[in-house]
């Protein structure tokens, strides 16, 4: 992945951020004060094996809880390079310091059963899934995860849906919009694509969520900008197919590199159901030397435009979603913030409010952590 070697190659400069000397911020809309309560957090070691087969642990892009078998199931955005594509399994019944125990491994099988092969072993016809997003559906027990695609390959993101064993079941077909275009000139970057999947509460359909926007859409964010719109596109699991689709604005970057000019990004990194329209977003930003920023939104998918008919997305011909901030994780005491991917519902706590757990993806970095953080999460009336 692009960022994977970028935050590997400005290994010295992260150092600086992760010190405590953070770049200029630009400051955060005011959020609501207290939606967000601090339970604990907790690490895993960097490439820690927890099977026979001494699988490593690492990218750990999605997460989501099993309510019937008490466990944590994590997706690794690993594109079989170092082991097959795989989630892994964990219980952590209290969180807070103490880190979760990791269970088994779980091996995503590709159409027509067998391993998905990694880029060395790529075959012809096959993408090779970069997975980022992950949900267990409940009426189904089966597993609903995303790849951001195989653009230099021709292959654009994808949902796919597999048994909870791993057996490979459907692919969802999806717009046009999503195809990859040789000249470029239209359609989604690379690694910029499926990087949050939300399931509505009744279970019939799954919201996909872009990263950055597709080119005809606009620009990725910058320091001085927010980006250009990333659909949002609503899937009824019943058929198969998009029904909906509402445009996103992500803010602009809101660090700066502590080198003018080297790597900076802000993206949606995931999306998690409060009810049967409200969504909460994560938004993930990097910049060099200076860190990570994390920015917690709500937004009401009603009070948007459907833009699943717009080609092209620009100003004055749809109605974007309004945001709210949650919270802004530099104000919650962690004693870190890394690249945050993954977020989820746990079991409810005894006083009746919501577990909300988030967990990084450390790119198989030692510079990174696997980081899993816990939140007491109070809504609004």
């Amino acid at each position: 992945m692009l960022r994977r070697q970028l935050l590997a190659g400005g290994a010295g400069l992260l150092g600086l951020g992760s010190l405590g000397l953070a770049g200029c911020r630009s400051a955060a809309p005011a959020s609501d004060t207290g939606r967000l309560r601090p339970l604990g957090e907790a690490r895993w070691a960097h490439r820690l094996h927890i099977d026979r087969d001494s699988t490593p642990v690492g990218g750990l892009s999605g997460i989501d809880y099993d309510t019937v078998g008490g466990e944590y199931l994590l997706l690794s955005d690993d594109r079989s390079d170092l082991a097959p594509i795989r989630c892994y399994t964990a219980r952590w019944p209290l969180p807070g310091d103490t880190a979760p125990e990791p269970g088994g491994v779980v091996q995503l099988q590709r159409p027509g059963g067998g391993l998905w092969p990694g880029r060395r072993q790529a075959i012809a016809g096959l993408p090779v899934p970069d997975p980022e997003a992950l949900r267990l559906r409940p009426s189904t027990g089966t597993l609903l995860w995303t790849s951001e695609g195989d653009i230099a390959r021709g292959f654009g993101p994808a949902l796919y849906e597999s048994a909870r064993d791993g057996r490979f079941l459907r692919e969802f077909t999806l717009p046009a919009m999503f195809a990859p275009d040789p000249t470029g000139h239209r359609g989604p970057r690379d690694n910029l694509t499926f990087e949050g999947l939300a399931l509505t509460p009744d279970d019939r359909s799954a919201w996909l969520a872009m990263e950055n926007a597709l080119v005809q859409d606009g620009p990725p964010p910058t320091t001085s900008a927010p980006g250009g719109p990333c659909r949002f596109t609503q899937v009824d699991l019943s058929t198969g197919r998009a029904g909906r689709q509402i445009a996103y604005a992500p803010d602009a970057i809101p660090l700066r590199p502590r080198v003018p000019g080297t790597y900076a990004d802000n993206g949606v990194s995931e999306v998690l159901m409060l009810d049967a329209h409200r969504m909460l977003v994560l938004e993930r930003a990097y910049a060099t030397g200076a860190g990570n920023s994390l920015r917690l939104y709500e937004i009401d998918t009603r009070a948007a435009d459907d833009v699943l008919a717009i080609d092209v997305l620009a100003p004055g011909n749809h109605r974007p979603a309004a945001k709210t901030l949650v919270a802004d994780f530099a104000t919650l005491g962690l004693a870190r913030l890394d690249n945050t991917e993954g977020m989820c519902w746990g079991p409810p706590l005894p006083d009746g409010r919501r577990l909300l757990v988030v967990v990084s993806d450390d790119n198989f970095n030692p510079l990174q952590v696997t980081q899993f953080a816990a939140f007491a999460y109070t809504d609004r009336p």
